[in-house]
């Protein structure tokens, strides 16, 4: 995570997170922390949330007879941690998520599952459009407490260069 602390008045300093286009490195890796671990209440409220009527997710009896036996955990929640964990290494400067592609989910997920997530810069490269942008793509890899991955997805991001982020424009 980069964290940066900027005076802003006598003895006054605020904090500051992210990346700017700049700051990227094709082959870096960061790795996102804290991890987090999954609670069925979260399971169950997320896949409520989204109007996901698959009773592998909140109905222990009818998971019990499938070949988990048990629920696992909505695979979207899975997707929307990863994402979450990255967003001040990766995507705090963003302008706008371009997209998600190649999004595998190989394991199980369980509540009670600690997962941490890390992200490879795949690409990066400048706006044709955007002077005060770059276009940067990573891959994001998380793994559950016993390191196996669980999840791995590319993301395309446009993010702000040095000067041109939301940040700098509010003096936020």
């Amino acid at each position: 995570m980069v964290q940066t602390v900027k005076q802003v008045g006598e003895n006054r300093y605020r904090e500051g997170f992210g990346r700017y286009y700049e700051d990227f490195k094709v082959g870096d890796v960061y790795e996102h922390r804290p991890g987090r671990t999954i609670t069925q209440t979260d399971n169950i409220w997320f896949t409520l949330l989204t109007m996901n009527t698959h009773p592998m997710h909140f109905d222990e009896e009818y998971a019990r007879a499938s070949e988990f036996g048990k629920c696992i955990v909505a695979s979207p929640l899975t997707v929307a941690l990863m994402v979450g964990m990255s967003v001040t290494d990766v995507s705090q400067k963003a302008i706008a998520n371009l997209g998600w592609t190649d999004i595998k989910l190989t394991h199980p997920v369980y509540a009670g599952d600690t997962l941490y997530s890390e992200s490879e810069v795949m690409d990066k490269r400048e706006s044709a459009s955007r002077p005060g942008a770059g276009i940067v793509t990573v891959k994001t890899t998380g793994r559950n407490q016993d390191a196996k991955v669980v999840c791995t997805f590319l993301r395309t991001m446009l993010i702000a260069r040095q000067g041109h982020s939301v940040e700098d424009k509010v003096g936020y």
